[in-house]
């Protein structure tokens, strides 16, 4: 019963804090649920982190959901600092309770969404460490406040060089992961 309390508890700050907006009472459930603003919010605990911006989250019925973090853009596993990025995230989530608010589903079947862990937004986390690019192409899905607490974020990480911003010229991943296909598909063209 107090582990339930504690997510009741855990939801309805987040829901406050996150949809100030909103003075309606929100569901307790852990499984994905009607919110405000956000669209849906998923609670469980974090069980897996691919790399810096996708983790799996484990909910109360046992049912795995991948997270893509809405937002950010962390470099790729076998990019530069891709390893570092997903160790930071790691040490942010990993095995610890989770709220997810989210609002669709990406080509990949993932949920993209904010995950809040201990009252904190692990995407805004993850670019003040520098481990992480604000995704602007997807910018208009975010709040305006997000929107510029993201960006704000980024430009302040890039200013004092913090994680993957001490590299001299960093490639956002949105680039790298371009020039692989890229690569890719020059190399099948040409194979016999």
């Amino acid at each position: 019963m107090p582990a339930k309390l504690l997510w009741i508890v855990a939801v309805a700050l987040v829901c406050a804090a996150s949809c100030s907006r909103s003075s309606e009472n929100k569901p307790s459930s852990t499984a994905p649920t009607a919110t405000s603003s956000a669209g849906q919010t998923l609670a469980g605990r974090v069980v897996s982190v691919a790399d810096g911006d996708t983790v799996t989250v484990l909910d109360a019925d046992n049912t795995q959901h991948r997270i893509r973090l809405a937002g950010i853009d962390a470099p790729e596993s076998h990019q530069a600092f891709g390893a570092r990025s997903k160790q930071s995230l790691s040490e942010l989530v990993f095995r610890k309770d989770v709220t997810v608010l989210y609002s669709k589903t990406d080509q990949y079947g993932r949920l993209v969404g904010k995950v809040i862990v201990d009252g904190e937004d692990a995407n805004l986390a993850q670019l003040n460490a520098g481990m992480a690019w604000h995704y602007k192409e997807y910018q208009r899905e975010q709040t305006p406040e997000d929107r510029e607490l993201y960006a704000r974020a980024e430009e302040e990480a890039r200013a004092q060089h913090r994680g993957l911003w001490r590299d001299a010229n960093p490639i956002e991943p949105s680039q790298f992961r371009r020039e692989q296909r890229e690569e890719a598909r020059s190399k099948s063209a040409t194979a016999p």
